[in-house]
């Protein structure tokens, strides 16, 4: 049966080539990126079934209008890649005085994951890609309080979003699956292009494990898991993902930063 898919992202790099992958299986694949142009060069490269969707992942007003626009399109949506990520951008700070790399890398997604829940049944699944470049959270610069050098607000950011996939988790055993990701280092995406300066290793890597989380067996029962594409195997992520004070504090802030769903005060129809 064909699965509607979500793939942020999707306009480049891994994010093109699962997306290809998928729609190449079957499946109705959502993408997302930021660009129109940029949008309809992808839906032509995937073919298949598509609709586009765009927004500026750094800007949580059009994060929460995709997703209501997503709503309104869709019944259901089967599987969530939250594959969007930035390492450099000229303006690290945004206008609201936060670091560009956790709005787009860790509140982003959490903010979309939230709000599509309602659209994800039980069997459902939410990849988010992760990194193995990770490291404790700065709480203040989180929250733009001090600045911080690129890898290391990436790192952060990566580990928030390997936090908060545990913690959605928890939340909800009933599901759907909840799984954070390393696709693989150094992968040749623009990312790794731009950040490093070298080609990088083949982006099939990391396309082939994302469409394995979103859909292979050994996914079914991992929500909450951390799967290390390096090394082919789930393990544990850094050890400040696993201690309960860092994972707690991370959480309520992120809870503090992203905006709560709006209430339906819609009246029912007496027709």
């Amino acid at each position: 049966m064909a699965k509607i898919i979500l793939v942020t992202g999707a306009t480049d790099g891994i994010g093109l080539l699962t997306a290809q992958n998928l729609a190449a299986q079957g499946h109705v694949v959502l993408l997302h990126g930021r660009s129109e142009e940029k949008l309809a060069s992808a839906a032509a490269t995937v073919r298949g079934t598509t609709r586009r969707y765009r927004a500026d992942l750094a800007d949580l007003t059009a994060v929460a209008a995709m997703a209501a626009q997503i709503q309104a399109d869709h019944d259901r949506l089967d599987v969530l890649i939250n594959n969007a990520g930035v390492l450099k951008a000229p303006q690290p700070r945004l206008e609201n005085g936060l670091d560009i790399r956790f709005v787009v890398n860790a509140l982003a997604p959490y903010l979309l994951t939230q709000r599509l829940l309602p659209l994800i049944p039980a069997d459902g699944r939410i990849v988010n890609v992760s990194s193995a470049a990770q490291s404790p959270v700065d709480l203040d610069a989180i929250q733009g309080r001090g600045r911080l050098d690129d890898m290391s607000a990436y790192a952060q950011s990566k580990l928030a979003i390997t936090i908060w996939t545990r913690a959605m988790s928890a939340r909800h055993p009933e599901g759907p699956v909840v799984v954070a990701v390393n696709p693989g280092s150094l992968l040749a995406s623009k990312m790794v292009k731009q950040g490093f300066g070298i080609a990088g290793n083949d982006l099939a890597i990391g396309a082939d494990i994302l469409c394995d989380a979103a859909l292979g067996a050994r996914f079914a029962t991992a929500s909450g898991a951390y799967f290390d594409n390096d090394t082919a195997r789930f393990g544990d992520p850094h050890p400040a993902a696993l201690d309960p004070g860092h994972t707690a504090a991370v959480m309520a802030l992120l809870d503090q930063l992203v905006p709560p769903p709006v209430a339906d005060t819609r009246q029912p129809r007496s027709d």
